[in-house]
C-alpha cells in the first residue's frame, strides 16, 4: 500500500524539476555575449566526395 503514496511523492518531484526555471541573471548573460564576440563561432565544413558519385549501389548488377 505503501507504493501508491511512494509513486506519487516521485510524480511530484518529477512535475518539480522539469518545470522549475531557475532565474535569469541577464545582465550576467549580457556581458558574457558581448565578452565573446563572433571569434568563437566553429565553422563546420562538409567534406565532398566527388569520387562516390560514381560508385552505384552495392546490390546493383551494372558493372
Amino acid at each position: 500500500m505503501g507504493r501508491g503514496r511512494q509513486k506519487a511523492k516521485q510524480t511530484k518531484v518529477a512535475r518539480e524539476l522539469k518545470y522549475y526555471t531557475p532565474p535569469t541573471d541577464i545582465r550576467a548573460l549580457e556581458q558574457e555575449l558581448a565578452r565573446s564576440g563572433r571569434t568563437d563561432v566553429a565553422v563546420e565544413s562538409r567534406p565532398t566526395h566527388d569520387d562516390d558519385e560514381d560508385l552505384g549501389a552495392p546490390w546493383s548488377n551494372e558493372r
